[in-house]
């Protein structure tokens, strides 16, 4: 049986793959599916598996974040060198984000608006998350040290988790920072260039809410108890989550609310605690499948892709949304673009499988 360790990071390799492949069905049918087909069942559901995709990656980037803060402690770094190591990594990702936005605007140039180069695309959100749980960690760190510290570092995440989703719905309506350039308000509630806050952006509200859920998880994960007592803890996070969503659903069906607007798919705290419960599931059941399940018997595609989640985000949107779209766009049926996610699907399982072969995968990678 593998060990505790080796079982975590294939966990979070797993649901990262998930990721990869919900990812993959929502924006391909999405960019080829056209007419009638848009207006099916089947289309629907498709895009509502599209609201998982990126709070998973951004709750595995906590839970990856909290592993290697709590490594970096065990090695006794200060916290001050904690502090620039994890804020530079995710500088690094945010740079990433935004060339990435410039590739994609030089290799549609021509019929790109320059608003593009400007855009909150989800590597800007992960990168820009990353830094912002190394200043509350560093803050944390410098106050407090000692056995608790993994404790006092996991309350205060999931402190500034819920005061991020509390936050958004007035940051999106009646606190809007209107006086900031839009280049700026638009990490702050996605407003862009088009003057109302677009649920397709994804701003630090309330998308970064999602990264500190999971750093609070990865803390209290790599707690003395949790350490001590693994089924327990896991079974207990499973058990957590379905509480998270029983108690979102009752809380929306308040005929009350404390808000002057109140959007349940954008913006509600109500539809942030009930995804953050699916992901506690997920990551109880992964937990399983991998230490007790057939995820022990060999090569898992999700796994491999989760490795490279990074290459394959990149590359995959030039042959779904670019101009090198393998399928013409809004113009398919769902055979067809059914057949042509399959083909996105093998197409980067191969490619992650030639990057780990050729290149090993480097810790950065799966970060």
């Amino acid at each position: 049986m593998p060990g505790s360790n080796t079982s975590r990071l294939a966990d979070i390799d797993w649901m990262r793959g998930l990721a990869c492949v919900l990812m993959f069905q929502t924006h391909c049918y999405d960019s080829w599916l056209g007419g009638d087909a848009r207006k099916t069942t089947f289309f629907m559901w498709s895009q509502l598996g599209g609201t998982l995709p990126a709070p998973l990656f951004l709750f595995l980037a906590g839970i990856s974040f909290a592993l290697v803060t709590a490594k970096l402690r065990q090695k006794g770094l200060p916290a001050n060198q904690i502090g620039r190591t994890t804020i530079r990594r995710g500088a690094e990702i945010l740079g990433l984000g935004l060339l990435f936005r410039l590739q994609e605007y030089l290799i549609a140039w021509g019929w790109a608006p320059w608003s593009d180069l400007l855009r909150v695309d989800i590597l800007n959100t992960i990168g820009l998350s990353m830094m912002l749980m190394a200043v509350v960690c560093w803050i944390v760190l410098r106050l407090k040290t000692g056995s608790g510290t993994p404790q006092v570092l996991g309350a205060t995440a999931g402190g500034v988790a819920l005061l991020i989703s509390l936050l958004t719905p007035p940051l999106w309506t009646t606190w809007r920072p209107q006086w900031l350039p839009w280049p700026f308000e638009s990490y702050v509630n996605g407003v862009h260039n088009l003057g109302q806050p677009q649920p397709w952006l994804f701003p630090i509200f309330p998308w970064t809410a999602f990264a500190f859920a999971g750093l609070a998880v990865g803390f209290f994960l790599r707690g003395d108890w949790s350490r001590q007592r693994d089924a327990g803890a896991f079974a207990l996070v499973g058990a957590g989550g379905v509480g998270l969503i029983y108690l979102a659903r009752r809380l929306d069906r308040q005929s009350q609310q404390i808000y002057a607007v109140y959007d349940f798919w954008h913006t509600s705290p109500n539809f942030f605690l009930i995804r953050v419960g699916l992901l506690l599931v997920i990551l109880a059941v992964a937990h399983a499948w991998f230490r007790w399940g057939a995820g022990r018997w060999g090569f898992s595609p999700l796994v491999q892709l989760g490795q490279t989640s990074l290459l394959v985000y990149w590359v995959h949107i030039e042959f779904v949304y670019g101009r090198f779209s393998i399928l013409p766009k809004h113009s398919g049926d769902i055979r067809t673009a059914s057949f042509g996610m399959l083909t996105i699907f093998l197409a980067m399982l191969l490619l992650s499988a030639l990057r780990t072969s050729l290149g090993g995968v480097r810790r950065e990678d799966r970060s």
